[in-house]
This record gives structure tokens, C-alpha cells and sequence, in this order.
């Protein structure tokens, strides 16, 4: 089952690879080659946190753990940076932040089975909807906020991860309806959590929250629909599941 899995990611990454080879091939070189980054990063980054999921959990656990500090620690730079300016939104944005990072740790203390539904749509959805969005977006979300959304990436991404969802069905152990609900509610929690992220950017007036990964702004950039649909999981299993 897992190399079947692996080999559904594999073939996503082929099929992605040729979607950022046509977006960048009339692309300058530098431009081209921090795109060309980006993908390679993220690919490590998935195998890494796949891999971590399906041999052993507590890896997975350790990593979220990870992820949340350098969360935090992305949170009080900027706030630093601008000399604690705006800090009723600071503590609002940290307090709402605390929130999913409860949820979202949580979230890794859960069977590896569920980890890896919602990590794989998780990751489909924000791939795809880079992809499609660079490929045929044009009708422009929150341009003040997050000026690369589009309505086109938006639509590309939510369709191949719920269809993904239902392909993956078996790793919920419940029903379809069960299933589309979940993959719904992470691809809705992703993108709020994306888009939060980069308001909070806007807010501070930084492009990226740091450059500690390759290609990407951040911790947060690049794990913050992670945290918010982890977080959505948690409330699901928690709260409505029972």
C-alpha cells in the first residue's frame, strides 16, 4: 500500500516537473532557477516528511514539533524587525497561531494512516494549485495580500486534491462521504492558513518570512497550510468525530 502511495506522489512530481519546465522555459535564468529550487526543495521536503510519517511517527511528531518553533520564532523576527510595531495584531496573529500549532501538534499524535491522508492532500493542493495558477491563472484572489492566487490555481488545486481524496479513501478507514468531508475541510483550512500567512507578511511590509530553506520564504511559507489543515484534522477527530 505504501509503495503504491509512493509511487501516486512520484508520478504527481513527474507530471508537476513538466508543468514547471513549460512555466519557466521563457522565463530570464535567475528567475527560472529559483523556481527550478523551489520544486527540488519541496520534493526533499515531501520525502522527508513522508518517509518520516510511514517508518516511524514519533520522526513525524519530532519534525512538527520543529516546524511550530521555527513557526513562532518567524512570528516574533518580524515583529522585531519592524521595531514591535502593531502589536495587537502581533498577539491577535499569535494567539490565533498557538491555536492551529496545538492542533496541528496534536495532529501528528494521530494513527500514521490518517497523518498521511491529510498530508498527501495537503500537499497535492498546495502543488497544484502553484502549478495551474502559473500555468492558466489570470483572475487575481487577494492581490493586495497574496498577489500570486488565483481564482484558476485555486479551482486547478481543490479539484486534484479531492479527487485525490477519494482515490486515497482507504487511508481514513471511513466512508466516501467521510472522506470528501475531511479532504474538504484541509483543503479549505490550507488555504485560509496561506493566505493568513501572507497577510501577516503584508502587515510587517516583508516578502519573506526568512530565508532558511532554499526557493521558499520561510518556515512559514512553506508549512503554513500544514499547520492550518493539521489543525482542521485534529478538531475533526477530536471534536466532530468523537
Amino acid at each position: 500500500m505504501i509503495q503504491t502511495i509512493y509511487l501516486i506522489i512520484f508520478i504527481y512530481f513527474l507530471v508537476g516537473g513538466i508543468g514547471i519546465y513549460f512555466i519557466n522555459r521563457n522565463k530570464d535564468f535567475q528567475e527560472a532557477r529559483k523556481s527550478y529550487t523551489k520544486f527540488i526543495t519541496y520534493f526533499f521536503i515531501i520525502n522527508i516528511l513522508f518517509f518520516s510519517i510511514t517508518i516511524n511517527p514519533v520522526i513525524f511528531r519530532i519534525l512538527s514539533a520543529f516546524i511550530i518553533a521555527a513557526g513562532f520564532f518567524e512570528l516574533f523576527r518580524l515583529y522585531h524587525k519592524d521595531k514591535y510595531k502593531h502589536t495587537r495584531f502581533f498577539l491577535l496573529a499569535l494567539t490565533v497561531f498557538s491555536i492551529f500549532s496545538i492542533g496541528f501538534f496534536l495532529f501528528s499524535g494521530l494513527n500514521k494512516e490518517l497523518i498521511l491522508y491529510s498530508f498527501l492532500i495537503l500537499s497535492i493542493f498546495d502543488s497544484f494549485s502553484q502549478i495551474t495558477g502559473q500555468l492558466w491563472g489570470s483572475t487575481k484572489i487577494f492581490p493586495n495580500i497574496s498577489p500570486g492566487k488565483t481564482t484558476e490555481g485555486l479551482g486547478g488545486g481543490t479539484i486534484v486534491a479531492i479527487l485525490s481524496g477519494l482515490l486515497l479513501q482507504k487511508l481514513t478507514a471511513g466512508s466516501s462521504i467521510e472522506a470528501l468531508f475531511l479532504a474538504t475541510g484541509v483543503v479549505i483550512f490550507a488555504f485560509a492558513g496561506d493566505i493568513s500567512a501572507s497577510f501577516y507578511k503584508r502587515k510587517y511590509n516583508v516578502k519573506d518570512y526568512s530565508n532558511l530553506i532554499p526557493g521558499h520564504g520561510g518556515f512559514l511559507d512553506r508549512f503554513d497550510s500544514l499547520i492550518a489543515g493539521g489543525g482542521w484534522v485534529a478538531f475533526y477527530i477530536y471534536v466532530l468525530n468523537f
